[in-house]
């Protein structure tokens, strides 16, 4: 099988002749919405399932679930949605468990399969058979991290093998185009489908910055590509969005994709604390800044801010503050009152994740090298190489490390350059 795709997008119309308004930046219209307007010959005829969660919703935030199933276009082009798929985090994005059970969505009455029991998984063949078309709508954060990523590899084999068409509706990357940080050593990759010994290791997927700068359907094309995946892919392309964006110009409601990424600050500085989940350091999980602030109880958060203020680090500025997490997922220091460091974002555009993260386990280490402990398979598969915890535990310089992986960053991003869309 040959491996097919292609991108839809709405064309913009173009201004009258002789207009002297001022132009109107065009509103930015996500994947649901351009399908729905101009695109629903994708699936027309077809019975199909979703892959989406709470974040799968158009611009008045209503969900692709409803749209699927009771907008009249869709009746009239007489789609049927026969199967819902969920992620980590459950349809609703409120369930931090590791093992997530299947469950009946109440307003539309079909069962969610869950695609996430202790390790990400995709679908099994034997939901896939009587479909005639798999859609995929999940909401990036812009990191290789994410679960959601594996979701949709994993989805694009699975179509794959039963011979189904894949549709991708595609949405921002929060953190805009940018991208930086280590690219994941391949002796850490994990590309194929989760096997025992790998399980959890679903976001390890394949070489590729910390922060990739690239969209859902962009990486699905770059993922089925390189991967080789032969699946007939569409990718719905979003009108009006502009990879300089941020979040806040998309227009878009913010749907909390997870119960620990409540804001777009968190979003933006996720890439420089999720390696330390592999750590005896919390990452603010329970607190009303997660991923904004990292503590212990053996922390000297004074020194350690004190040494990062030094660095003059753009954008940013760090505080000694104290916080107590409730209830975290990851049970680190519950209940009690501990010393942080807290990021404050002060220019975003300035924010460099990747120096963030480097120069946290530098001065951290250096400032308790005796309390501090990494769980290194972790650790090393969020940052992406074991090297460059190395190096930042035995005091090098955290600039100078990260300024070793630049060409691999232009490298990447000219290796993806055929698969954007923006």
């Amino acid at each position: 099988m040959l491996l097919l795709w292609t991108s839809v997008a709405c064309a913009t119309p173009p201004r009258a002749q002789g207009a002297r308004r001022a132009p109107e930046r065009a509103a930015l219209r996500p994947g649901i919405t351009v399908l729905l307007d101009d695109s629903l010959h994708l699936i027309a005829g077809r019975r199909i399932g979703l892959i989406t969660n709470h974040t799968g919703v158009d611009a008045k935030g209503t969900s692709d679930v409803d749209l699927l199933q009771g907008d009249l276009r869709v009746k009239r082009a007489n789609v049927q949605l026969v199967r819902l798929f969920s992620p980590e985090h459950g349809i609703r994005g409120d369930q931090d468990v590791e093992n997530l059970p299947d469950q009946v969505d109440a307003r539309s009455g079909l069962l969610v399969h869950s695609l996430y029991r202790r390790e990400t998984v995709g679908p099994p063949d034997s939901l896939l058979r009587d479909l005639n078309a798999l859609v995929f709508d999940l909401q990036d954060i812009g990191t290789r991290t994410w679960t959601y990523v594996g979701v949709m590899v994993y989805a694009m084999r699975a179509a794959a093998r039963v011979g189904i068409p894949f549709v991708v509706l595609d949405r921002p990357n929060p953190l805009g185009g940018r991208a930086e940080g280590f690219l994941l050593d391949s002796a850490l990759a994990n590309p194929e489908d989760p096997t025992p010994e790998r399980r959890g290791a679903a976001y390890a997927l394949y070489p590729a910055p910390l922060r990739h700068g690239m969209t859902m359907g962009e990486m699905a094309r770059w993922f089925a590509a390189e991967l080789h995946i032969p699946v007939e892919l569409s990718v719905v392309q979003m009108s009006g969005y502009r990879r300089s964006m941020w979040w806040e110009d998309s227009g878009l409601p913010w749907t909390i994709p997870s119960p620990a990424m409540r804001t777009t600050e968190s979003a933006l500085l996720y890439p420089a604390l999720v390696p330390f989940e592999g750590s005896n350091l919390s990452v603010g999980r329970g607190t009303d800044r997660p991923f904004q602030q990292v503590g212990a109880s053996w922390l000297d958060a004074k020194q350690v801010a004190a040494a990062l203020e030094e660095r003059g680090l753009g954008g940013v500025r760090f505080e000694a503050v104290r916080f107590t997490p409730i209830q975290p997922g990851d049970a680190k220091f519950a209940g009690r009152e501990i010393p942080g460091v807290r990021i404050v974002v002060e220019a975003r555009a300035r924010v460099q994740v990747a120096r963030i993260g480097a120069a946290l386990l530098w001065a951290i280490a250096k400032s308790a090298p005796d309390s501090l402990r990494l769980t290194a398979s972790t650790f090393d598969r969020r940052m992406g190489a074991a090297s460059a915890r190395i190096a930042l535990l035995r005091g090098d310089d955290p600039d100078e490390v990260i300024d070793r992986v630049q060409p691999e960053i232009v490298a990447f991003q000219r290796r993806v350059r055929p698969y954007l869309l923006y």
